[in-house]
């Protein structure tokens, strides 16, 4: 049993490497490509069209709030002042959003072409368009608290199962 346990241990462990492998030696030459600056304007362009759930300003929100309450469960006294000067580096940090942006650019420009992304941008103008990318973070969380409850379900059935296999096999956990 252990020496099965061993070889799905290094076949998973292979795999793991190898898929890395491929994917990094995939992606190295497209990151090596230069892009011009219409193709990222194109790729910029549909991040901005898509960008209706406001994810940077939501960030610093989240940042800010994260910072106040660390500083504040050990600093309560100086409430004020901590919101005072989270408001100011917000502020600082509001002017920044097109460096992220821009960087989620590159990322779609270095995965699509400027035709490809052509079409994107159009269908994102068009009202199907615009829908989609307004409830497109509602969607995200629903489906990601569908996934978490799949996860949790399938962790304590399939912990189940592997238990009652053993059990068949004569083993009591």
């Amino acid at each position: 049993m252990k020496n099965f346990v061993m070889n799905i241990n290094v076949k998973v462990i292979l795999l793991v490497v190898l898929s890395s492998a491929m994917m990094f030696g995939a992606a190295l030459p497209t990151r090596a490509q230069e892009l011009s600056p219409d193709h990222l304007a194109l790729a910029r362009k549909y991040v901005d069209l898509t960008d209706n759930s406001q994810l940077y300003e939501r960030a610093l929100i989240q940042t800010g709030i994260n910072s106040m309450r660390t500083i504040l469960s050990q600093n309560p006294e100086i409430t004020n002042e901590v919101g005072d000067a989270i408001g100011e580096v917000i502020k600082f940090y509001s002017g920044r959003k097109d460096e992220l942006f821009d960087q989620f650019a590159r990322i779609y420009a270095l995965r699509f072409s400027v035709a490809e992304l052509q079409e994107i941008t159009a269908f994102y103008e068009t009202d199907v368009g615009r829908k989609l990318a307004s409830v497109n973070q509602s969607i995200n969380e629903e489906l990601s608290s569908a996934m978490q409850i799949f996860q949790a379900n399938l962790n304590t059935e399939f912990f189940a199962k592997v238990r009652a296999e053993l059990r068949n096999r004569g083993i009591e956990l």
